[in-house]
């Protein structure tokens, strides 16, 4: 007899945008995100029964988001996603878990040219300099407490030089040359976990971490993108990974996802002996796919690790 071996629903892609006018001022700050709230608990007759009594309606669900984003801060988004989960457990006898994901969107605040080749922050106007979103997702159950992951994500990288791929394994499947020197471009998705909290109050307690966790992490992986002399992907995000642990002390684990972004030489020889490759290359075609993609979790310790 077939049995409901999980199930999970709720409402997603909820666009909300929140002002904070400080009166004294005159400035406003924006934040505008992307969620997702899903459901987990007492609910298996509504598959197996067509039994509606137990389902919080998805609309309910949304209208949630919006007032909670009303009633407590959305910065960090960390917070948010606390409270915004509790509230189901709280309200809901029936719902064991709710699965929160919070994608913060770029607003930038303006900076103006004075006639004194100055610079004045425009208080209500900003711009999106990039695709880059700071994610959060949050499990909150009543077994568990409140499981937090931060990340970064889409922050598009790109160095021409200090990059290098070579004594790779070869056989008679590899056509790769080995390279000492090559352009190295990614889309940086990189996440951090941090330890359980009991609830929201110690989610509150000391919440000025997960913005300076958020900033350092962001510090690190430019930085040492940037300066390291790169043998590999791998290594690279290793190092990155090592240090956002050693920064971050609340942390349990440090995730990556890069894709491999190709920028191929072009030969040129072809069109009156023009020379495009090796130490002469100027010129390259950048390629949409197939692009290699390297990930990896580095844990505090092995206590660290998720169960398998």
């Amino acid at each position: 007899m077939p049995v409901l071996a999980s199930a999970r629903y709720g409402k997603d892609n909820v666009r909300v945008y929140k002002v904070h006018r400080d009166e004294k001022t005159g400035t406003q700050s924006v934040t505008e995100m992307t969620v997702c709230c899903l459901l987990e608990g007492d609910i298996e007759t509504s598959y197996t029964r067509a039994d509606n009594s137990v389902v919080v309606a998805t609309d309910s669900i949304k209208n949630t988001i919006y007032i909670t984003a009303k009633l407590h801060p959305v910065n960090p988004p960390e917070l948010y996603a606390a409270h915004l989960g509790s509230h189901f457990l709280a309200t809901y006898p029936h719902i064991r878990s709710a699965h929160i994901t919070v994608k913060v969107h770029r607003w930038t605040r303006m900076l103006l040219d004075n006639k004194d080749n100055t610079t004045t922050p425009h208080p209500h106007s900003f711009f999106r300099d990039g695709q880059e979103t700071r994610d959060v997702t949050a499990t909150v159950s009543r077994s568990a407490g409140i499981e937090l992951k931060s990340s970064i994500s889409g922050l598009s990288v790109l160095k021409s030089t200090g990059s290098a791929f070579h004594g790779f394994l070869r056989d008679e499947y590899t056509t790769l040359g080995e390279t000492w020197d090559r352009i190295l471009s990614t889309d940086v998705d990189c996440s951090w976990a941090w330890r359980a909290y009991k609830g929201v109050e110690d989610v509150e307690e000391g919440v000025e971490r997960f913005d300076e966790a958020w900033e350092r992490a962001r510090k690190i992986v430019m930085r040492t993108f940037a300066e390291d002399e790169s043998a590999s992907v791998q290594n690279t995000m290793y190092k990155m990974s090592e240090e956002i642990l050693e920064v971050v002390p609340e942390v349990e684990r440090v995730g990556f996802a890069l894709p491999n972004k190709h920028y191929f030489e072009i030969d040129l020889s072809w069109h009156k002996g023009i020379k495009n490759t090796g130490k002469d290359a100027e010129v390259y075609a950048p390629q949409s796919g197939p692009n290699g993609l390297i990930k990896c979790e580095v844990a505090r310790s092995e206590k660290s690790l998720p169960l398998r």
